[in-house]
């Protein structure tokens, strides 16, 4: 059959649907035609002295038919491969995209620091800032996947795309971290809340484009502020537990 396929052009991946569409239209046209001639050539055998063409059909054009019937088949057989194979190749080709795209998601949200690096990286900065009397601020984001994509490995590549995006918009002195499965936190030393709720919204326009036109996940952001909100590291602490038990 790879033979067969050479003796005809190939169908590029990207005219698939259009490609499809024309041979269904062929099909039908070309079914009518042979429809048509083969009417025609029983139409004096049927009839006889009665037919509307008085001279026999010859060999030639009786040959002819054949040859153009078996012609057809063939080549509306080998499309319709060619057309089954690229759809199978495409099936397999998406499929492995969405495996490699789980993979370097589930790879990326591995890499984030857990709640008890939270806890420390906590204690430290809130010591600094106390003794410095510096503002410290904290980013409480929950990314909740739509029910589309809830449970099912487009959920951890949506978080993964959510990761990337609050990564790439940290300053050098802030640090993140996945609190629970959909909750991250990020640490913003010397903000105040001003320059929180700034980071805030720079950080749920990042969000709404990577969730894209599919709305993957809807983002919360919550903002803690010393010492506008909290007092103490317990205070801020038991925010983002009191966030990560709901979820």
């Amino acid at each position: 059959m790879e033979h067969t396929m050479q003796v005809f052009d190939k169908v590029s991946q990207k005219t698939i649907d259009r490609r499809d569409q024309q041979l269904s239209v062929l099909a039908v046209i070309m079914v009518a035609i042979l429809g048509g001639g083969m009417a025609l050539l029983m139409y004096p055998t049927v009839f006889g002295k009665a037919a509307v063409i008085p001279v026999a059909p010859s060999r030639t054009l009786f040959y002819g038919f054949c040859v153009l019937c078996i012609l057809m088949v063939v080549y509306l057989i080998n499309r319709m491969l060619v057309v089954k194979n690229l759809r199978a190749t495409l099936v397999e080709e998406r499929e492995e995209t969405a495996q490699v795209l789980q993979q370097s998601s589930a790879e990326l949200l591995g890499t984030l620091l857990g709640f008890s690096h939270f806890q420390d990286r906590l204690t430290m900065d809130f010591r600094r800032a106390a003794q410095i009397n510096e503002p410290l601020s904290l980013l409480l984001i929950h990314v909740n996947p739509s029910k589309v994509f809830a449970g099912g490995p487009q959920s951890e590549v949506a978080l993964g795309d959510a990761a990337k995006v609050l990564s790439r918009k940290l300053r050098k002195e802030d640090s993140l971290y996945r609190l629970s499965s959909d909750i991250f936190g990020i640490m913003l030393p010397g903000a105040s809340e001003e320059v929180a709720r700034q980071t805030a919204n720079r950080l749920s326009e990042g969000l709404a484009d990577a969730a894209g036109a599919s709305n993957r996940y809807t983002v919360e952001i919550q903002i803690v502020n010393y010492p506008e909100h909290v007092h103490s590291a317990s205070e801020m602490e038991r925010r983002a537990s009191a966030l990560t038990n709901t979820e």
